[in-house]
């Protein structure tokens, strides 16, 4: 008989990882129960963090952006993508100091993204390639990359106006124009309807040792995207505590037509594929393009 392992599963304090919070909430309230495993969360402060954990073998299951997985994946690391963990669910906000009523303000700024690996570096590269405007250190618009929990931050300190704005994972958005320090330009899903992110990812052994228990887990998480849908007021709840944000903040994100949704959570590689091609062909920022089809378990979702 085998023993019944405990996974570590790493995520960041956003919105798009709230299925893990939804079921972190149900296990300790006994309202549902896990056979096959149990497992403990561990919050990161950023991207790099979370790559550098999953790598070392430090976490075994991860949530994180689609295309750091991918590179990782590219590396070596070996991993498979067993689902996503949302779709939508980014803001690009407007820094008030900066004066941004139209995407031609821009012009001259800096812009923060969360991640040079992301689909926020696409939607926003290609918002003003689109418009004619060029990228990069001496053009139109720089890109600064910051971890999420940081960027309200930097807004803060920003009195003089320097940063256009950002384009970020909730709940991260909601937060600065709570505030009263940015205003919101334009939501993710505007740019790419229904786009896919985060994905779940976990270490190719533990898929071949424990697939009972990741096949639980997936379930678990498909119902609790579910639930988040159909009782937002409770995952308003759960998401304040899980993330460290004011119900009023979560609010803003889930009470308040579809920012983020969690359903269709079973990836299409051809969405994928638009995005890793994106940033190997136009942006140059994955290393290479990846075989989807080696990288994605489709056992679990299915």
């Amino acid at each position: 008989m085998k023993s019944k392992p405990v996974f570590k599963i790493g995520h960041l304090p956003i919105t798009d990882h709230l299925v893990l919070g939804m079921t972190k909430a149900k296990v300790a309230k006994e309202v549902e129960k896990l056979e096959h495993c149990s497992f403990e969360t561990v919050s990161m402060s950023g991207w790099n963090d979370l790559g550098d954990a999953l790598a070392s073998g430090e976490i075994d299951i991860a949530f994180m952006l689609a295309p750091f997985a991918m590179e990782l994946y590219h590396s070596d690391v070996k991993i498979k993508l067993v689902m996503l963990a949302h779709r939508s669910g980014s803001i690009i906000v407007a820094n008030k100091r900066a004066n941004i009523a139209k995407l031609e303000d821009f012009k001259g700024k800096t812009v923060l993204i969360p991640y040079h690996l992301s689909v926020h570096h696409m939607l926003f590269d290609k918002l003003l390639r689109e418009a004619g405007m060029s990228v990069g250190p001496g053009n139109d618009v720089v890109f600064e990359v910051v971890a999420p929990a940081q960027i309200p931050q930097y807004i803060e300190w920003d009195e003089t106006g320097d940063i256009g704005g950002y384009i970020v994972a909730e709940p991260f958005g909601s937060v600065v124009i709570a505030k009263g320090l940015g205003t919101q330009f334009k939501l993710s899903q505007e740019i790419w309807p229904d786009h896919p992110c985060c994905v779940v990812v976990a270490k190719e052994e533990i898929c071949q040792k424990y697939p009972e228990a990741i096949q639980e887990l997936v379930a678990s998480w498909v119902k609790s995207g579910q639930l988040i849908h159909e009782k937002p007021e409770s995952a308003v709840k759960v998401g304040a505590a899980f993330l460290g944000q004011s119900e009023d903040v979560l609010a803003r994100v889930l009470m308040s037509g579809d920012k983020v949704t969690f359903k269709a959570l079973t990836p299409d590689l051809n969405e994928l594929d638009t995005m890793q091609t994106y940033l190997t062909t136009k942006i140059s920022a994955l290393s290479g393009k990846i075989d989807l089809e080696k990288f994605y378990d489709p056992r679990f979702i299915h």
